[in-house]
């Protein structure tokens, strides 16, 4: 399977961690620890807690230790009488979300509370606008480098490992170049792979919902959905007439096929997921399950005969021993 990272939605966390004291210092402190406890990490912790005041009320965006010139991290926070009252933040990158409040709200009048809720519903609404802003920048940038990457070469190093045939990937150097893209045909992300094999999500990209059309007709009868794209490519070979779509990994299998089945909802639908044989609780042919039940589709799993190795988890690894045993 392969491993997901954490995106849009998936890590969302919250949590209220109440204090007493009155003091600025320990308030600080106490944000400091709400946000490192929820795997927020600001390039510079001192530098972005000197600067909460310009967050009253508004994001500001600052840079995390994984990406320090991306500025994904961004904070929010709201004082009462000179200190912090409530600080909400988060990592776009990765989805990690927090809320920290420095007292219960059980000790705010009515119409405090009523105040603070419209307060933090202004900020969401101006941090998902600002998100929707983020995401369609990352989705031009897409469809420009798309469209000036020429059709992928079938003598690329990870094609001939993987044995299969380029399809529609495109290339820019060493780099398979794979566009993620909605229904519609709109594009929004790309993943690339390297020569050996090493795969990359573009920075800030959408992904959720998002799939790499890897091959097949406009209007199919048959639409086989799968994880991973070198799989996708295995599935397109065997079954040419299907339309094959990636998902990129397990998290997103289950939108792409409600997605899928939603716009085709004729077609004979099928999740063709990973069986993760070695991992507990087999989270690859779990996911496809889940995906199956929820889109309405049929399940197929790599069907393994006595002798292949525990470690081949998907049809290609399937695939590719067969080859290897004739």
């Amino acid at each position: 399977m392969k491993k997901a990272r954490a995106s849009e939605g998936a890590r969302h966390q919250s949590l209220s961690r109440y204090s007493t004291t009155d003091s600025y210092p320990d308030r600080l402190e106490a944000i400091r620890v709400a946000v490192l406890e929820h795997d927020i990490e600001p390039e510079n912790m001192d530098a972005l807690l000197s600067r909460l005041p310009d967050a009253e009320g508004k994001p500001l965006r600052f840079g995390t230790a994984r990406k320090p010139r991306s500025k994904n991290g961004w904070l929010i926070a709201y004082f009462d009488r000179g200190l912090p009252f409530v600080v909400i933040a988060g990592d776009w990158s990765t989805g990690a979300e927090m809320k920290w409040v420095a007292h219960s709200m059980d000790t705010l009048t009515a119409e405090e509370q009523r105040e603070l809720r419209c307060r933090m519903a202004e900020a969401r609404k101006i941090r998902e606008e600002e998100q929707a802003r983020r995401w369609e920048a990352r989705a031009a940038a897409a469809s420009r480098r798309w469209r000036s990457c020429p059709p992928a070469d079938p003598e690329h190093p990870y094609l001939l490992r993987k044995g299969i045939q380029p399809h529609r990937a495109r290339q820019q150097d060493g780099e398979l170049v794979l566009l993620l893209s909605d229904f519609s045909g709109k594009s929004w992300s790309l993943q690339t792979i390297g020569e050996a094999g090493g795969k990359r999500l573009m920075a800030g990209g959408k992904k959720s919902g998002h799939l790499i059309v890897v091959d097949g007709p406009n209007d199919p009868a048959r639409v086989l959905i799968c994880e991973g794209w070198a799989t996708g490519c295995t599935l397109a070979e065997i079954d040419p007439a299907a339309l094959v779509l990636a998902a990129v990994d397990c998290s997103n299998l289950q939108a792409v096929a409600t997605g899928a089945r939603n716009h085709w909802p004729d077609a004979d639908l099928i999740v063709c997921g990973d069986d993760d044989r070695q991992t507990p609780g087999n989270p690859g042919a779990a996911a496809a399950r889940a995906a199956a039940l929820a889109a309405g589709a049929q399940l197929a799993l790599p069907e393994w005969p006595p002798a292949a190795p525990l470690h081949l988890s998907d049809f290609n690894d399937l695939h590719n021993w067969q080859r290897g045993q004739r």
